[in-house]
């Protein structure tokens, strides 16, 4: 762990004036704070001189390196032209086209984008959208939503409705409106014999059973496609997006599909919801659509849901705002990282570099007597940690950093979700200090 000159003076001012994110604040009298100095490619470099590849794109945003310089070149001759002006009134070169791109790339079944700064924005404008759309035709009582045990959709209030990890809800209970959760299609709870496609079923058939009861107060159904991050990256079968889509219609709730984490490539497909042949009434893109450099979030949806808002009766609009909503500097971002998609083939090449990393991780930890459930969904893997000492997070999170590495697993769940700019070396390198760090975190 750094502790020298640059790095030291540093994490006083930082400790003494900012208050961090989702961390207890007082672990950082035992586990200090890391002062990153600067980026290149996937590594981060403190205040010393010291690397870190970054095994979990910082928080899922970054795909194609830090200080990119294809992303950086655009951000900056946006900024000679303009930097932002509100969005309610006026409109502008990068917005458009974004929206344009991004209604292409779902085939123009989803054709509307409405703009925010973050995921937990975009989970809020959702929701509230599809309650106001049933309210604008005539059915205000279809106002309660329907999430998977262990969902995570954001920390907002209106988010954390439809959020199912404890330590997120817990404390702030008095102001989240109550929700349903519903059984997960969690692959690891199959019974012997059964198969991820069945257990799929079987989660779908619970959903079945509420929608059939409560579907006239159902307005939605929100689901992270394919893996539920923060829950420890559960993996689930695409049978389950199809009939969840087909409960969706019959019942006549919306389906939402939270892809802010698991979009823009993560699964394997640009859009997780493609693996399932499906479209949903709304999806949410954040982290990786700006390529990790700027804050921004997007809903899109549909003609019959932008319909419901057209009209003459200001009330019936949606009357929803943030100062930078549709940022132009954000814009022309994700329009950037769009173009290295395209122009480098980005989902094919991640193919061979998905099956580098699984083949990499088996041999560094498919072994390990602690290891469960060594899992893969694309450019995420994961895997879980039996009988793991108490602290075991914030132990594997300080040794992996010895080993030049930052890795923060959730709970006993270790994970990583690197750029995919890795190449085949870095990418054995990673998996090799992660069996060190995980043999020095259990020792």
């Amino acid at each position: 762990m750094p502790s020298s000159s640059a790095n030291a003076s540093f994490l006083s001012r930082s400790l003494s004036a900012v208050w961090h994110p989702c961390t207890q604040m007082k672990h950082h009298e035992q586990l200090p704070l890391i002062p990153i100095a600067r980026g290149e490619g996937a590594w981060l470099h403190d205040m010393d001189g010291r690397r870190y590849l970054d095994g979990i794109s910082s928080w899922w945003v970054n795909l194609f390196g830090h200080a990119n310089p294809r992303i950086g070149n655009a951000i900056k001759a946006q900024l000679d032209t303009l930097e932002h002006v509100m969005l309610a009134g006026f409109t502008h070169e990068p917005v458009v086209e974004l929206s344009e791109r991004l209604a292409a790339l779902t085939g123009h079944h989803l054709g509307h984008a409405f703009y925010a700064s973050d995921g937990a924005s975009a989970t809020e404008i959702a929701l509230k959208m599809s309650v106001h759309y049933w309210r604008n035709h005539g059915q205000p009582g279809k106002n309660r939503f329907v999430s998977l045990d262990g969902s995570y959709h954001g920390e907002t209030v209106g988010a954390l409705a439809v959020t199912d990890v404890a330590i997120f809800r817990d404390a702030y209970a008095p102001l989240v409106r109550s929700s349903t959760s519903v059984a997960s299609p969690d692959a690891r709870l199959a019974a012997p014999g059964e198969s991820a496609a069945e257990v799929a079923r079987r989660a779908a058939a619970a959903l079945e059973a509420h929608l059939a009861e409560h579907a006239d107060e159902t307005a939605a159904l929100i689901v992270e496609p394919l893996v539920q991050g923060a829950s420890g990256m559960v993996m689930y079968d695409p049978e389950y997006l199809r009939l969840a889509r087909a409960l969706c219609d019959r019942y006549r709730v919306h389906l939402v599909a939270d892809e802010i984490a698991v979009g823009c490539g993560r699964s394997g497909s640009f859009f997780a919801c493609e693996q399932a042949g499906i479209q949903p009434d709304f999806l949410l893109l954040s982290k990786g659509i700006s390529g990790g450099y700027l804050p921004l979030s997007i809903v899109l949806t549909t003609d019959d849901v932008f319909a419901a808002f057209y009209d003459d009766d200001t009330a019936r609009g949606f009357l929803h705002s943030h100062s930078y909503t549709g940022n132009p500097l954000a814009c022309r971002a994700a329009l950037a990282t769009l173009d290295i998609f395209a122009q480098d083939d980005v989902i094919a090449t991640n193919r061979h570099k998905a099956a580098r990393l699984g083949a990499a991780f088996s041999a560094a930890v498919g072994g390990h007597p602690s290891v469960r459930h060594l899992r893969q969904r694309g450019m995420i893997l994961a895997f879980d940690v039996a009988n793991a000492p108490a602290g075991f997070s914030r132990r594997f999170f300080a040794a992996a950093l010895e080993r030049e590495l930052l890795l923060r697993p959730i709970g006993t769940t270790v994970y990583t979700m690197p750029p995919y700019i890795l190449d085949d070396g870095e990418i054995d390198w990673l998996a090799a200090r992660c069996g060190e760090a995980l043999e020095a975190s259990l020792g």
